[in-house]
């Protein structure tokens, strides 16, 4: 397994265990439950983009685009204290990914399957 797909291998699992969590500890049907589907939906693109980078390379701009956005609403929320400081962390995750992702689509080799 290559660099790239191993980063967005991780990015799924990522995706995949924080969304998770959050269906898992919400109540059913709430605005936390309903961002934590997404969260693992977003997983699963991941995982499909680890399989054939050159193919579905495009799709990683929703990823930047969906991370970028939730950083830039989150950011000062965590700042001034109104969110957990875990939530710091998994921002500070999704600016690693979102870099990673701009570093594939502006400069990947275009790695076919694996």
């Amino acid at each position: 397994m290559n660099f790239w797909r191993a980063v967005l291998a991780l990015a799924a699992l990522y995706n995949l265990v924080i969304g998770g969590g959050n269906m898992a500890a919400a109540e059913p049907g709430s605005q936390m439950q309903i961002t934590g589907l997404l969260v693992a939906c977003f997983g699963i693109v991941y995982a499909i983009c680890a399989y054939d980078i050159a193919r579905f390379r495009p799709v990683l701009w929703a990823g930047v685009i969906g991370k970028a956005g939730v950083i830039a609403m989150l950011a000062p929320q965590v700042a001034s204290g109104a969110l957990p400081a875990a939530t710091g962390w998994i921002l500070t995750g999704d600016a690693l990914f979102t870099l990673s992702f701009l570093l594939i689509l502006l400069w990947g080799k275009g790695e076919g399957r694996a």
